[in-house]
């Protein structure tokens, strides 16, 4: 191994369990498919950068990936009792939503740069809709600053398994696609960075979306 090169990433006992479980459950409520695992390398660090639909899709991002991810949360998730401790372990980094919290950014560029995974949802919030909302600016940063590389993901059907505002979830065929590497990404300006994320998510989700008229056709 070169002296220079992350360390591996050693997976917690609670998320090699937890994904087991996790695995059954989204296969079994939800169908889960997912195409495109090949585009992720195996170690490393790499950026996930995906849609937001519904409290599921970490999860489901993560769990047919051969590799431990981090993601980040709400700050004020990191208060609730019991919740913290479960988030931390399984990866969580803390954020405060639209107050440009630099320390996060910060940590999550280092996590990056030490060989780690992370899933980003740069709406920054679920969608209300199940449309992809306005992107934040901070992803640019993240994404130009890391110097790993930068994979786009489309999640379709987890906004009807648990829409927002919705107690709970219901069984609904979830689909994912994760992208091949975006190129360039250190040559765009930050503002092009913003529209091309934009742009290639969208097309992933219009993607998942023919397929899905698809296999509603066949069945």
């Amino acid at each position: 191994m070169n002296p220079s090169s992350p360390a591996p990433i050693i997976e917690r006992p609670l998320y090699r369990g937890g994904r087991v479980i996790v695995r059954i459950f989204t296969s079994v409520m939800f169908d889960l498919k997912v195409r495109g695992i090949e585009n992720v390398p195996k170690t490393g660090g790499v950026l996930l950068v995906s849609n937001h639909q519904s409290y599921l899709d970490p999860a489901c991002i993560a769990v047919r990936l051969p590799r431990p991810l981090s993601f980040l949360a709400k700050s004020e998730l990191f208060e609730v009792p019991g919740l913290a401790w479960l988030i931390r372990e399984l990866g969580a980094i803390p954020i405060r939503q639209g107050a440009g919290d630099i320390g996060a950014l910060r940590e999550t560029i280092q996590k990056l740069r030490d060989g780690h995974g992370l899933i980003v949802f740069p709406e920054g919030t679920r969608t209300p809709n199940g449309e992809l909302q306005r992107l934040e600016p901070g992803i640019a940063l993240i994404a130009r600053k890391c110097g790993v590389p930068v994979i786009p993901v489309a999640i379709e059907g987890s906004f009807d398994a648990w829409p927002t505002g919705s107690r709970i979830f219901q069984s609904h065929p979830i689909r994912i696609a994760y992208g091949t590497p975006m190129a360039n990404v250190q040559d765009l300006k930050p503002a092009e960075l913003l529209q091309e994320i934009d742009r290639t998510i969208r097309s992933l989700i219009a993607e998942l979306r023919i397929e899905a008229k698809r296999e509603n056709q066949l069945s």
